[in-house]
C-alpha cells in the first residue's frame, strides 16, 4: 500500500453557533494565530453548512496537512455546524476518506467517544483521534488547545508520536482538570485501534 505523504502543519475548520458568533467565541481563529506565531503554517476555515465541510475537507486533503483539528459543538452522537446537525454514521463517511496517515483533533463537547471511533477508525489508516470527553468552556478549551500544540511542535515541530502524544495530553488534562479521550491505531488488535482516557488528576499542575 502506497504510503500518503504528509506535511506536519494544522488544518482547522471551525463552525459555531450565531450566538458565539456574535460573542467572538472563536477558538479555531485564535489558536491559527497562536500556530503563526509559533512559526508553524496553518489553514483556518470557518463554515455553516455540511456542504461547506464536505468542500473544505477536499482542500483539507489536497493540502497534505497531518492533523485536522475540528472546532464545533457536539454531543456523544452528532457533531453541529451553524445550520446542520450532523450525525456521527454521516459524519464518519463524509470524514473517513480524508483521514490516512493523519491525526484528527475534536474541540467538540464529548465528541471523543467510542462510538465515533468505531466508525471512525478501522481501516481508515487514520493516526488517532484526541478530544475532550466532556463539556468545555470557550476560554478553557482555546488555551487547552495552543498549550497541546506548543508542546508539541517543541519537542519535534517535523512529527507526533503517539506516546508522546498521550504525554503531553496528560499533561494539559491534569492543568485544565479536563478528562480527554485518545484513541490509536494499534494493528496488533482486531479494531485496529485501543482508546485510552486520559483523566486529570486531582490537583492541576503548580
Amino acid at each position: 500500500m502506497q504510503r500518503v505523504k504528509t506535511k506536519p502543519e494544522v488544518f482547522i475548520i471551525e463552525s459555531l453557533t450565531f450566538d458565539d458568533e456574535e460573542e467572538k467565541r472563536f477558538e479555531g481563529r485564535i489558536l491559527s494565530d497562536i500556530l503563526s506565531l509559533s512559526a508553524k503554517r496553518c489553514d483556518y476555515y470557518y463554515i455553516r453548512t455540511e456542504r461547506e465541510l464536505r468542500r473544505v475537507l477536499g482542500r483539507f486533503t489536497a493540502s497534505s496537512y497531518r492533523y485536522l483539528h475540528l472546532s464545533c459543538h457536539g454531543n456523544q452522537d452528532s457533531m453541529s455546524t451553524t445550520l446542520d446537525n450532523i450525525s456521527f454514521t454521516d459524519f464518519a463517511s463524509i470524514v473517513r476518506p480524508h483521514l490516512k496517515n493523519r491525526r484528527l483533533f475534536l474541540s467538540a463537547c464529548s465528541m471523543t467517544n467510542d462510538r465515533l471511533a468505531k466508525l471512525l477508525m478501522p481501516g481508515s489508516g487514520c493516526y488517532s483521534i484526541l478530544g475532550p470527553d466532556q463539556d468545555v468552556l470557550f476560554n478553557d478549551a482555546a488555551i487547552l488547545w495552543a498549550s497541546l500544540y506548543h508542546m508539541m511542535f517543541a519537542w519535534d515541530s517535523a512529527a507526533m508520536t503517539g506516546a508522546v502524544l498521550r504525554r503531553r495530553a496528560q499533561a494539559v488534562a491534569d492543568m485544565y482538570q479536563v478528562r480527554l479521550s485518545y484513541f490509536g491505531r494499534d494493528r496488533t488488535t482486531k479494531q485496529g485501534y485501543l482508546g485510552k482516557s486520559i483523566v486529570p488528576k486531582d490537583e492541576p499542575l503548580a
